[in-house]
């Protein structure tokens, strides 16, 4: 077999690249003592000479590393390889097969809704038979598996490619009809909160977008994949290195370090170490950011970045709010683990996720306590003995997880606990409402009907219906009372509990407290408190539209935390100039806003030469929507081309989402502000076309072809003013031809706008668009109730009282013009 210098090829661990040996030692010939000195002097001369060209030897730096898949990892990490072999990694994507399969498909029926479902085999496939986007039943082929334990959810294809390889797919939907692998039973995965039966139209049908496998799900069960949308046809032609979770999921392309491993070289790349991701070292961050590509509830903003690269350069973090968490920080939706760990003390302690988990089985490294006790080694009987947890030996309330950790179910069985790793604290429970793990525990304690107790199911259920119900929530804080005095007692009065938690700024802010405003700015500039935290509080002011907080974000736009820096900037939103505003002005009056735009917005220039990718976009998204008309009267060219070069990164976020209508919508909202109409009016019409059913697009649409047709309507004015009937009559086809477009976008966002509320009706934001929307189809009456019933939900805000006023005002005109005497509305 051919060798290299000093090792075997099928021998490559990194502690030979550090200079060992491989295989036996051999005896070196007889020789005389002078002839072994002058052939070791040779010898050392050609290392030396070996070893220094070695050191220096480096790849191209055209060489691109490729992904090569999980199997060319196994010829030399074996025992990692079968490691991964047996974990939720392997299995997260698989072929439908009889070994993939676990759920029973011999002709099982399952009824929900007033739907018969059944899961049958036919020529080696397997089927499904259930309602389709027509609404009638129809016969799906399964083409892949989708998870293992505790529950399994089937794929089905729809516009496959036709020439797609065995690694491209068409748009994948996800069935409601899943199999739970612990009971064997089938059963049906409905929204959450949604009890009712979805409407076929609904974007949460299983045919929907919200069920859509290559828009919500793909990157985080396949390895390298590229969504591939095309807006035109609206189809998929999405790709993936590796249908599951694979090695280079976690430690990115392997083909440069198959290639080092290979090489005729002592020494890995002088350039690229070892050719993968750099997951180890004295910071945990390369690490746990890693995995929080996947365990965090995210935007994607570049699919070409992978493992190892920073968490901000491909991602946006969605913060804590009050529609994800309670407001210390525990989790309420299903959020995953990130968002929490980066509150917890013991990242802020360099902890990181294989300190628990086996990185390659994706399981906990030790079973029960020792998960904990393997490093809180302390004296005995510190922890894990009655004296510290106050319970029965080998008893639920034993166990480290239980207090530290509390489970949520979601997805009908998926316990997740809450990576935050806090200590109980029943007192926050008592003056905040948020959850305990005493009183999770301690349920039955709890005074209330058999019937409610059955109807409200988990803890976290009956926390935010006590919300709701103050019978429910006063008998909950009887228990939570308890609990508090329970934990005084064992554990006296610590100085955690002295100090004002976070949970308490987040809460009045939540709650719109009339002095939320000051307290979450203590909350953002202290840094006490974690940087997830702080960040999730100015991102709450925006909202506030408050200067003195856009004051105080300036410093923050320096903290060393992307989160923090990203979230800072979006405070400058709420003071962004309108193009239409723009259009109203005289030259003097567009002078003097560019001037006071200049000075407001000049922190945020720096921003768009910021580390991180998350930040760089943020700034540019929004220094971008300044009417170019303000923006050319300050600012020179150089600061125009470097936001250019960032507007455009910010766009090749947008395209990642291009089946989205947001992102449309985005794009549209953009190039108004740089009075490009036409790319605007195209923007509008493909989020249209990509989301039919969505909000937001037809409003833009509407208002931006009612502003050509003002034009045309001055243009006909003065036709009519120069006796040019000609001109007159040519323009009046196009003014009937947009107003009746206006119309009739207006009249589909009001019908959408409307089953939103219904949807939504405590929801301040829904309702908001929702009476604007009735007033500019011409029904102000119920415009002013919807804006009144908003107005009592957000108090801190001016927008509702200005609209009202705004309202009032006109059908005040109204009302007097007519001659009749004025109603008066609201409170």
């Amino acid at each position: 077999m051919k060798r290299k210098r000093g090792l075997h090829r099928e021998d490559h661990a990194p502690a030979h690249r550090a200079g060992g040996t491989s295989g036996a030692a051999t005896a070196p010939p007889r020789h005389s003592g002078r002839r072994i000195l002058g052939v070791a002097a040779l010898a050392v001369g050609l290392l030396g000479g070996a070893v220094l060209a070695d050191w220096y030897w480096a790849l191209p730096d055209s060489v691109t590393a490729t992904y090569v898949g999980s199997q060319a990892c196994a010829e030399c990490h074996q025992s990692q390889y079968r490691s991964w072999l047996s974990s939720h990694h392997f299995y997260a994507m698989q072929p439908a097969t009889e070994e993939t399969v676990l759920g029973d498909f011999n002709d099982a029926e399952l009824h929900y809704h007033g739907i018969v479902a059944r899961m049958y085999k036919r020529d080696g496939q397997f089927w499904v038979r259930t309602e389709g986007p027509d609404g009638q039943l129809h016969d799906y082929p399964v083409k892949y598996t989708f998870g293992v334990e505790p529950l399994q959810q089937y794929l089905v294809e729809f516009e496959a490619p036709e020439d797609a390889g065995p690694n491209t797919v068409g748009r994948l939907q996800v069935l409601r009809e899943c199999w739970d692998t612990r009971q064997k039973r089938w059963f049906y995965l409905p929204p959450p909160d949604v009890p009712e039966k979805l409407d076929p139209s609904d974007d949460l049908h299983w045919t929907g977008i919200g069920q859509r496998w290559n828009t919500m799900c793909a990157e985080c069960h396949s390895t390298d994949v590229r969504k591939n949308f095309d807006p035109a046809t609206g189809r998929y032609r999405t790709t993936f290195s590796e249908i599951s979770v694979g090695c280079e999921a976690c430690h990115g392309p392997g083909s440069v370090h198959i290639q080092l491993a290979k090489a005729y070289s002592l020494f890995w790349d002088r350039k690229r170490g070892y050719g993968f991701a750099r997951l180890k070292g004295d910071s945990p961050d390369p690490q746990i950011e890693t995995c929080a590509y996947c365990h965090s509830r995210r935007r994607v903003l570049d699919e070409s970045q992978g493992a190892g690269q920073s968490f901000f350069d491909r991602c946006a973090l969605e913060l804590p709010s009050a529609q994800t968490y309670f407001a210390d920080g525990q989790i309420l939706d299903e959020v995953y683990e990130v968002g929490s760990f980066w509150q917890s003390r013991m990242y802020h302690q360099k902890i990181r996720c294989s300190d628990c988990h086996d990185p390659h089985t994706a399981r906990l490294k030790h079973s029960g306590n020792a998960v904990c006790t393997s490093c809180h080694q302390h004296p005995a009987g510190r922890y894990d003995t009655p004296s510290h947890h106050h319970h029965r030996p080998g008893s639920p309330g034993a166990q480290c997880v239980n207090c530290h950790m509390p489970e949520t179910v979601y997805m009908e069985v998926d316990g997740r606990r809450d990576h935050s790793l806090r200590v109980p604290r029943p007192d926050l429970s008592v003056r905040l409402g948020v959850p305990n793990a005493c009183t999770a525990c301690h349920l039955e304690r709890v005074q209330v009907e058999p019937q409610k107790r059955a109807e409200l199911g988990q803890y976290r259920d009956w926390v935010t219906a006590a919300r709701r119900d103050p019978q429910l929530r006063q008998a909950l804080q009887l228990v939570d009372q308890w609990a508090a005095q329970s934990v005084e007692q064992w554990y006296g009065d610590s100085p955690a509990r002295r100090m004002r938690h976070y949970g308490e700024y987040l809460a009045s802010a939540w709650e719109n407290a009339p002095s939320a405003v000051p307290h979450v700015l203590e909350l953002c500039r202290s840094k006490h408190y974690p940087a997830v935290i702080r960040a999730a509080g100015w991102a709450w002011l925006v909202s506030a539209a408050d200067r003195q907080a856009l004051a105080h974000a300036r410093d923050a736009l320096h903290d060393p935390h992307p989160l923090v820096r990203a979230a800072a900037v979006t405070l400058w939103e709420p003071f962004l100039p309108s193009p239409d505003d723009v259009r109203m002005l005289d030259a003097s009056q567009r002078q003097a806003l560019a001037e006071y735009v200049g000075q407001q917005f000049a922190p945020l220039w720096p921003m768009l030469s910021d580390p991180a990718k998350a930040v760089r976009t943020q700034a540019a998204s929004i220094l971008g929507r300044i009417p170019a008309a303000l923006l050319v009267l300050v600012t020179d060219g150089q600061q125009r081309r470097q936001l250019q070069q960032a507007a455009e990164e910010w766009i090749h976020t947008l395209h990642v989402h291009n089946d989205r209508a947001g992102s449309h919508v985005a794009l549209g909202v953009y190039y108004e502000a740089q009075g490009d109409d036409q790319r605007a009016e195209q923007a509008y019409r493909t989020a249209l076309r990509v989301e039919p059913n969505t909000v937001g697009p037809r409003s833009n649409l509407a208002a931006l072809l009612e502003r050509r047709l003002h034009g045309l309507q001055q243009q006909w004015q003065q036709a009519l003013i120069a006796r040019n009937q000609a001109q007159a009559q040519s323009l009046a086809g196009p003014m009937a031809d947009l107003q009746l477009q206006v119309t009739e976008l207006r009249s589909q966002e009001l019908e959408l706008l409307a089953r939103d509320a219904r949807l939504a009706p405590d929801n301040p934001d829904v309702l908001y668009r929702y009476g604007l929307a009735l007033y500019l189809n011409g029904r102000a009456d119920e415009a002013a109730q919807v804006l009144e019933r908003g107005a009592q939900l957000e108090r801190r805000t001016s927008r509702f009282p200005l609209a009202l006023a705004l309202l009032y005002e006109k059908l005040q005109s109204v009302v007097q013009s007519a001659g009749t005497r004025p109603q008066t509305f609201g409170t």
